[in-house]
C-alpha cells in the first residue's frame, strides 16, 4: 500500500515509512502497481488518474459533515490524524486548526513565510529582504528585517498559543516556526498519518 499527497508541482509518495517526492509533470502513475490511497489539488493529475483501478481518491471517504464544502484536502487530512490537538501546517500558507475530541473546531490561513516575504518586496524595495528567525519577538525591532519579522511573526504565533495545546506542526516551514513554541511537536509525515488513520476506520474505496 502507498499513500499519495499530490500538489500542484509535486507527487510526495509515502511507503513503508519512506518518502519519495518527485515532479508531477514527469511522474507516469503507470509505473506504480501497488493499491494507492491519495489525495490531490491538481485536477490535471486527477485526469491522468482517473482510469488507474488501483488508484483511490480518499476525498470520498471523508465524512465532510465534520468539514466545511471548500476546506482543502490536504487540509483535512492533517486534521484526521489528530484528536485533539492544534495543527499547524506551514506550507505556501499556513492553515491552522483545531481538534478537540475528534471534532473539528475550526481554524484559519495565513500568508506563508516566503509569501509573506514577497508581499513586503512587492509593497518597497527597502523591504526586499528575508526574515530574522533567531528575532526575540518579546522585543521592539531595531533593524529592518527584524522589524518584518516581528510584525509578521509576533500575531501570528501569539494567535496560536491561545489556541491551547497539544501543538503539532507539518509542512516545509515547520522546523522554522517551531523555535517560537515550546513543547512542539513536529511531524513532517502528518498527512500521512491522517490518510492512514482514515483508512483504518473500515472504510472501504
Amino acid at each position: 500500500m502507498i499513500y499519495c499527497d499530490i500538489g500542484n508541482t509535486s507527487v510526495d509518495l509515502f511507503c513503508a515509512g519512506k518518502r519519495t517526492k518527485l515532479s508531477v509533470d514527469l511522474f507516469d502513475p503507470a509505473t506504480l502497481q501497488d493499491e494507492i490511497y491519495f489525495v490531490s489539488v491538481n485536477g490535471a493529475f486527477n485526469e491522468r488518474i482517473r482510469n488507474y483501478p488501483n488508484w483511490h481518491d480518499l476525498r470520498e471517504q471523508v465524512d465532510w459533515k465534520k468539514y466545511y464544502p471548500t476546506m482543502g484536502i490536504d487540509r483535512i487530512m492533517v486534521c484526521e490524524a489528530v484528536e485533539d490537538g492544534v495543527i499547524v501546517d506551514a506550507g505556501s500558507a499556513i492553515t491552522v486548526d483545531v481538534m478537540r475530541g475528534g471534532v473539528y473546531h475550526g481554524g484559519f490561513i495565513a500568508l506563508g513565510v516566503r509569501a509573506a516575504q514577497e508581499a513586503y518586496a512587492r509593497l518597497s524595495p527597502a523591504l526586499d529582504m528575508s526574515f530574522n528567525f533567531e528575532v526575540d519577538l518579546a522585543k521592539m525591532a531595531k533593524n529592518t528585517p527584524d522589524a518584518l519579522t516581528v510584525g509578521f511573526l509576533a500575531p501570528l504565533i501569539c494567535k496560536i498559543e491561545s489556541l491551547g495545546k497539544p501543538l503539532y506542526l507539518t509542512g516545509g516551514d515547520a522546523q522554522l516556526l517551531s523555535r517560537f513554541f515550546t513543547g512542539a511537536r513536529v511531524e513532517e509525515d502528518l498527512i500521512f498519518r491522517g490518510m492512514k488513520k482514515l483508512i483504518e476506520k473500515g472504510v472501504k474505496c
